[in-house]
């Protein structure tokens, strides 16, 4: 809105980064009809070239990529396609919504996997329809491997849409997902959905993050889900992932601004 840049604040951190990641919780365009559901959410394709610029790639994979319909949805595919902006977590068919977003990076091959279990599941993919990757344990587990024996990654990242909304705390089914999806082969599994940040967990070495809060989001009252967190993850090829916790305030206006550390 206005021609502003929501991620100027976080840009120097983006720029230092190999590879950036962010969750898109909106479908992009300007088709479709609105789903019969609470909350729907919808960007102009103008935001494209600032997504482009500052995102290697984006996980639709959560609960409101369908929320102007299927043809909607097919229609963002496309532009993101034509744009260069590069997806994963959702396709045009099942297949398709499973792959990874494969990354060289000095040497190194990174996959990253995206899955969505927040209801409505009708915007799951399936063989005939276009749509989101939907967390079933079984697809998990064969997407994981599936990275590291067929795409011969070095590393997986597991980008999960999980959780109860507001709670600071992961939900059993959140810690049992995590270790099932460490247990196949993920270095490390970067969660989002509950609004507000949860906590971290160190599982056989590997580090979870069960949510990263709001980023750039608005409607929100109170200081916990007017948090977020940017996460900086440095691989290493005989050790487990470092990590950094960066924290944003977010203002009204939904624009997040990184909070300096003190010294």
């Amino acid at each position: 809105k206005g021609g502003r840049d929501p991620f100027a604040s976080v840009a120097p951190l983006f720029r230092a980064a190999d590879i950036t990641i962010g969750n898109l919780e909106c479908v992009v365009g300007t088709s479709g009809k609105r789903e019969d559901k609470p909350f729907t959410f919808r960007a102009h394709p103008r935001v494209v070239p600032v997504l482009r610029k500052h995102f290697s790639a984006l996980s639709l994979a959560n609960n409101h990529s369908g929320d102007y319909g299927m043809q909607a949805f097919v229609d963002m595919l496309a532009l993101f396609d034509r744009a260069g902006l590069k997806y994963f977590g959702a396709g045009r068919e099942i297949r398709s919504a499973h792959e990874p977003a494969i990354f060289d990076v000095k040497g190194r091959r990174v996959a990253v996997l995206g899955y969505n279990e927040i209801f409505p599941r009708s915007f799951e993919a399936l063989n005939d329809r276009p749509g989101v990757a939907w967390s079933d344990d079984d697809y998990v587990r064969h997407g994981i491997e599936r990275a590291r024996k067929h795409y011969k990654a070095d590393h997986v990242i597991a980008y999960p849409h999980w959780g109860v909304e507001h709670d600071r705390t992961a939900s059993p089914r959140q810690v049992a997902l995590a270790r099932l999806m460490i247990d196949h082969g993920a270095d490390a599994v970067v969660g989002g959905h509950p609004h507000v940040t949860q906590n971290i967990e160190i599982y056989k070495g590997k580090p979870v993050f069960y949510s990263l809060g709001n980023f750039v989001f608005n409607g929100f009252e109170g200081p916990e889900p007017n948090t977020g967190w940017v996460l900086t993850l440095t691989l290493f090829a005989d050790a487990p992932p470092a990590f950094e916790i960066h924290t944003v305030k977010i203002n009204r206006q939904g624009i997040p601004r990184l909070v300096k550390p003190r010294r």
